[in-house]
Parts: structure tokens; C-alpha cells; sequence
């Protein structure tokens, strides 16, 4: 299942700070991370997110699915905030980072 994840107003701020790579290498990690806890397999391809701060979103691939995708990525969105935020100044909020969308 292919997902999209939109970067809300405070979610796109955030990730102007970083590059494209950053970016990816920050959501694979923390999908491999929680794949740990949840029964799910997401794939952070970089074919079709080559500007993900341009699109203000960012599309990932969900297979063998055996949890709540929606808790999934609730908890997903927590965690990618860690690294998002140093990068923020101590004044800027960021509440959700993104939401998720199925494209399929």
C-alpha cells in the first residue's frame, strides 16, 4: 500500500531545515525502529521523493500490514520530531509533524 505522508504547515517548516537525503535517512530509521514494535514493513524508496521539502510531502510503501496503520504512523510522527525539532529554534512549536494518506 503505497501511503502519503503530508507535511502539515509546522511539519514543513521544519523539514526546510534539512535535504532530501536527511530527510530519508531520518524516516527510514525510525520506521525500522518501530517495525520492531508493530507488524508492518514500510520502504522509504527515494524514486518519487526526490523534493520532498518542494511537494511538502513524502510518499512510503506499507506491506505485510498486521497492526493499525493509523497508530502506526501516530507514533511514527511522534518520533521523527526528536530529530526535526534540534533543528527548530527553542520558540517554534511543532505539534503534528505530518498526515498520513493512503494513495492506493
Amino acid at each position: 500500500m503505497r501511503m502519503n505522508l503530508n507535511f502539515t504547515n509546522k511539519g514543513q517548516a521544519a523539514i526546510a531545515k534539512f535535504n532530501n537525503e536527511e530527510l530519508l535517512e531520518i524516516f527510514a530509521r525510525y520506521s525500522n525502529t518501530l517495525m520492531k514494535k508493530y507488524s508492518i514493513e514500510i520502504t522509504v524508496p527515494a524514486e518519487g521523493n526526490e523534493a520532498i521539502v518542494e511537494k511538502g510531502a513524502m510518499t512510503v510503501i506499507a506491506d505485510k500490514i498486521e497492526c493499525d496503520v493509523d497508530t502506526f504512523f501516530k507514533e511514527l510522527g511522534r518520533d521523527v520530531k526528536v530529530p526535526l525539532k534540534k533543528r527548530l529554534s527553542p520558540e517554534d512549536k511543532l505539534d503534528n509533524v505530518f498526515k498520513a494518506e493512503s494513495l492506493d
